[in-house]
């Protein structure tokens, strides 16, 4: 019967289209005041990730949902979260007038708005297709506000071929004047996205104050952004342990996503998986390796995941120095001398801990764009002993920037992460 079926489908494009997967209805339904997202008509409560990797993991620590930017590959995402019972908000990527796009220019905007049709039409009847993301922080580094007409013409666009999955589009924080540009200009979205690091714990207070009165998602959301951290004399944001990251994060979750129960319909923390910025664990919450640090922890619990309790935890790491110094306190380093550096830490179960140390170039951002970053190549020869969570490092005779980076591991497949910036130079300081 099965290989009739098939025969049938692959010479009958009536009965092929009768038996073609179909998309599931979602929609954002008003309840008075409140908001909820509805798949299918059930209650969907978005618990999310956002990322391109470990689906099977997502799916088993009680998330649903995964976020990515772009379609390059989105049959592939799209095709691996169905198989893990996951859906997708499927970012429709929109070129950004930093990037030399211009939205004044009609035939190019129309192009674009028809690519994307042709995007639309491909993916709108897959099953785990949830959403669809409409150009990704679109107003960064530009002026032009006709780049909402152009959102507003696509999400007018996609709710006429797939008026089966609302429309979103991306923010960073809450700007009040884009966010009401937004609303006079984008009447046709349903959602407003809003990626969002240290200043989310006021996230539903700051909202309330724009004529946005619609509800929202947090699309992306973890440690302290390198663009809101402290920073030391020469520019090097101070970054968070991964230890202090996941208490961090689960802070503003409680804040925010959990806090508003009538407006925000879930979240996407950021990144499942490893990335270059800034530093090469600044948003990575599962290394190369497939090691997970603290945060993913942290993130199996608030989505519900009963087997967390009796869970390894990860190694804790409470504080780096160097030199006798933190972060904060600015360490300048002679060259050709040598320093220490130490870290005080602690495993939970007192697992044997494997202690890795590695120094660091400081990561240039060429273009202003932190996703073409490159992970640096280690500094070869500068550590030159280690004794625990002790190290001792001999200071190149080159001048410039570097970070000291502390990686323990307690073999149960858990990763705590954790640097300090400092700056070799012989000129006298101030």
């Amino acid at each position: 019967m099965l290989s009739q079926l098939l025969f049938a489908c692959s010479t009958s494009p009536d009965l092929a289209e009768k038996y073609k997967p179909k998309g599931r209805k979602v929609e954002v339904v008003k309840k008075g005041e409140s908001f909820l997202l509805m798949r299918d008509g059930e209650p969907y409560f978005i618990k999310g990730a956002a990322g391109y990797e470990y689906f099977g993991r997502l799916s088993k620590y009680g998330g649903n949902s995964v976020r990515v930017w772009h379609t390059d590959n989105a049959q592939q995402v799209l095709d691996s979260a169905h198989a893990h019972g996951l859906t997708v908000t499927l970012g429709l990527w929109m070129a950004r007038e930093r990037e030399g796009f211009n939205y004044y220019d009609k035939k190019l905007v129309a192009k674009q708005r028809e690519e994307l049709r042709e995007v639309v039409l491909k993916y709108k009847d897959h099953p785990a297709l949830l959403m669809w993301g409409i150009g990704n922080e679109l107003y960064a580094d530009g002026s032009n506000v006709k780049v909402w007409d152009a959102v507003n013409g696509i999400a007018e666009m996609i709710h006429e071929v797939d008026p089966d999955h609302p429309t979103t589009t991306t923010i960073m924080n809450v700007p009040h004047k884009v966010v009401n540009l937004i609303v006079k200009r984008v009447p046709a979205l349903d959602i407003l996205s809003i990626n969002s690091f240290g200043a989310m714990h006021n996230l539903p207070g700051e909202l309330a104050k724009t004529d946005w009165k619609g509800p929202y998602v947090v699309s992306e959301f973890g440690a302290r952004g390198y663009w809101e951290s402290y920073y030391t004399w020469w520019m090097a944001p101070i970054e968070q342990t991964s230890s202090e990251k996941a208490e961090f994060a689960r802070q503003r979750y409680e804040q925010s996503v959990l806090a508003d129960t009538s407006r925000c319909l879930g979240s996407y923390v950021f990144l499942w998986g490893n990335k270059q910025e800034t530093t090469p664990t600044w948003f990575s919450l599962i290394n190369e390796q497939g090691e997970e640090t603290a945060l993913v922890h942290e993130m199996r619990q608030l989505w519900g995941d009963t087997a967390t309790a009796m869970l390894n935890k990860p190694p804790y790491i409470a504080y780096l120095t160097l030199d006798e110094k933190f972060a904060f306190d600015q360490i300048y380093l002679r060259p050709g001398h040598t320093f220490e550096g130490a870290a005080f830490t602690y495993d939970p179960e007192q697992d044997s801990l494997q202690v890795q140390w590695e120094v660091l170039p400081e990561s240039e951002v060429q273009d202003g764009n932190a996703d073409k970053q490159e992970k640096p190549a280690p500094v070869a020869d500068m550590l030159v002993r280690q004794e625990g969570t002790k190290v001792w490092l001999h200071t190149p005779q080159e001048e410039g920037a570097y970070r000291l980076y502390l990686y323990l591991r307690d073999g149960q497949n858990n990763l705590a992460t954790a640097n300090i910036p400092f700056y070799v130079t012989n000129k006298p300081l101030k």
